[in-house]
Parts: C-alpha cells; sequence; structure tokens
C-alpha cells in the first residue's frame, strides 16, 4: 500500500497514515509528556508527516507538545511535519466546552495564538473544529483564506459539516479536507458527505478509526475508566451498549486471528481501503500503539476479507450515539 496520500485536489501530500495528537493533552486522563514526545519522534522516523492538534487540546498544552516534539526531532523530519490545526472551541477553566467561536476576527486571534504555541511561521492546514451556528460558515473560509493569502496558513480544512455546509465553504476557496468520524462502526459519512467531497476534489482525514479504542481489541468489558477520559460518558462505552460493541470487537477478532494481524490493524486497514482520498488519523499516545497502527498499512483486505467484515460488523451495528446528546447538538454532519 502507498505510504503517502494527496488530500483532495487542493491539499498537500501526507502520510497515508496521520498522527492524532490530542490523547496526549486531554480527554483520555493522565498522559506521560516524555513517551508522547517519543512517540512523535517515533511517528516521524516511520514517516508520518501529519499532526493533527487542536488549540483547545489541554488548553493550548497539546501545540506545545509538538512544539517540543519538533523542535527536538532531526532537521530533516521536522521540515517534513505538517501541522493540522482545529480552532474555535471555548472552554472554561475547569475544562467544560461552552460552544464555539466563528467570527473573522477570532479566527485571525485563534490563529496567532497557535502560530506562538507551535513556535512556527505558518499552520498547513486550518480549520474550525464545529461550525459555529451564529456565523455564515462563508464569513469563518474567508477569515482563513485571508490567513493563507498572508502565508499564515497554507491549506483550509473542514471538521465535522454536512453535504450543504461543504458546498457553501467550497464556494468560497479551495478546501483541502474534511475531517471528520470515519470508522467500521461510524460509516454516516457514507451517505451523502463522503460523494460530496469526491465531486469536489475534497480529501477526508479520518479520525476514530479505533471508535476511541472501543474496536482496537485492547478495551475489556470490565475496564475502569481514569478520573478525566471522556469515554466515562460516552454513549458506546456505557452498560448495554460497550456489551453489544464488544461483542462486534469479538467478531472482527476472528477475521484478523485468521489473517494473522491484530483487531487494530484490520479495523485501520478497512478505513485506509475506503479510497486513497482517505487519511486515517491513529491516535497513538504510545509507541508500541503506534507501531500497532503502522501495521496496518501491511494489511491488504481481499474482496473475501471485506464481505467477512461486513457481515461481523454491517453498517449501523453499533449501540449508541457517538457522542453524548449535547455534543452531538455541535455536528452540522449528523443534521
Amino acid at each position: 500500500m502507498t505510504t503517502t496520500r494527496t488530500l483532495g485536489s487542493t491539499g498537500p501530500q501526507v502520510s497515508a497514515l496521520g498522527l492524532g495528537c490530542m490523547g496526549m493533552s486531554a480527554l483520555y486522563g493522565e498522559s506521560d509528556r516524555t513517551e508522547s514526545i517519543a512517540t512523535i519522534h517515533a511517528a516521524l522516523d516511520a514517516g508520518i508527516t501529519l499532526l493533527d492538534t487542536g488549540d483547545f487540546y489541554g488548553m493550548g498544552h497539546n501545540e506545545l507538545l509538538i512544539n517540543e516534539a519538533l523542535r527536538t526531532a532531526p532537521g530533516a523530519a521536522r521540515e517534513q511535519a505538517l501541522t493540522s490545526v482545529k480552532f474555535g472551541a471555548l472552554r472554561t477553566v475547569e475544562g467544560a466546552f461552552t460552544g464555539y467561536d466563528g467570527r473573522p476576527a477570532a479566527v485571525k486571534n485563534f490563529a496567532a495564538y497557535s502560530l506562538q504555541r507551535l513556535g512556527t511561521d505558518h499552520i498547513d492546514i486550518y480549520r474550525i473544529a464545529r461550525v459555529d451556528p451564529d456565523v455564515p460558515v462563508e464569513e469563518t473560509i474567508g477569515a482563513i483564506a485571508e490567513l493563507v493569502e498572508a502565508g499564515h496558513v497554507r491549506h483550509i480544512g473542514l471538521s465535522e459539516v454536512g453535504a450543504d455546509t461543504i458546498r457553501r465553504a467550497a464556494s468560497v476557496a479551495p478546501i483541502s479536507d474534511l475531517q471528520i468520524e470515519y470508522s467500521l462502526i461510524s460509516r454516516s459519512v457514507e451517505d451523502a458527505i463522503l460523494p460530496v467531497c469526491r465531486e469536489l476534489g475534497i480529501g477526508v482525514t479520518a479520525y476514530g478509526v479505533l471508535s476511541r479504542g472501543l474496536i482496537s481489541g485492547h478495551f475489556s468489558r470490565d475496564r475502569e475508566l481514569a478520573p478525566g477520559d471522556f469515554r466515562a460518558m460516552s454513549p458506546r462505552f456505557q452498560g448495554g451498549n460497550l456489551q453489544h460493541n464488544l461483542d462486534l470487537v469479538d467478531a472482527l477478532r476472528k477475521i484478523a486471528e485468521q489473517k494473522g494481524v491484530s483487531v487494530a490493524q484490520i479495523a485501520i486497514a478497512w478505513v485506509l481501503g475506503r479510497g486513497t482520498d482517505i487519511v486515517p488519523l491513529v491516535g497513538a499516545r504510545r509507541r508500541d500503539r503506534l507501531t500497532e497502527a503502522l501495521g496496518a498499512l501491511d494489511v491488504t483486505l481481499d474482496a473475501a476479507d471485506l464481505a467477512a467484515i461486513e457481515e461481523a460488523v454491517p453498517a449501523g451495528a453499533a449501540a449508541g450515539a457517538r457522542y453524548p446528546e449535547q455534543q452531538m447538538a455541535h455536528l452540522d454532519s449528523e443534521r
């Protein structure tokens, strides 16, 4: 399988897998700074060039972590690294999310702070994390386009938006990619969103390819989540939903074992195989998990494999929504 892909018709060439860095700073409980930086270094050394973050991941912590990792990486690896940054989420001191701000002045303010934290003169791909319902998306995209014109941003991305919003955004400026959840148990993107992206030449960076560890093969039925782990509030990790979803994983495990690969590898390979315009983001926080994820690049799924996977985990088979109800309300992609 090729180790690089191009994000859409106007975006950059990136590694076939990207590294999602959120979990190194937030939402999964305590993290190990030294191991996080070592994991980023290992990813760069393995040829991963796309580092995905958000300015609200740990309220700037994640961008500073990436800054440190890049500063201490070999020069050649540092030069190859591309940053994909989400912005716009508003948070309290306690960490609660209170909304999104897509006003043009706010966009440029967020970018200025990100550039400082990242220690760079440009952001490779910049996107609002969720559409601000009070600001037309055209205005938000227009502000990013001005940042592109000024040289502060290279490419414009989208995140969790529906087909109509994709068209509206693309009417303002070229869009490199849409970042959206896409996995064996989150396939709603296939109905209308993915076809529009392909029509308009927009790539997809797929996050949640292991559904936050749920379909990684490593999540046990009796696992106790650490304080601060947002999965404790995720519907798919609750009670009967969790039991049902792990039954799906058990069915997937049988297929993986027959191929001599891990559950995580077959799940990532499935997303890789959905099209060369799709770049899965793997949220590895440790080097061993990164190594496992990279093994997916060597997994080839033939027609019989795909049919077996479809039978084991058919579309819509998951129990529970992918976010709590309050957060689902912010997803333009689910409207």
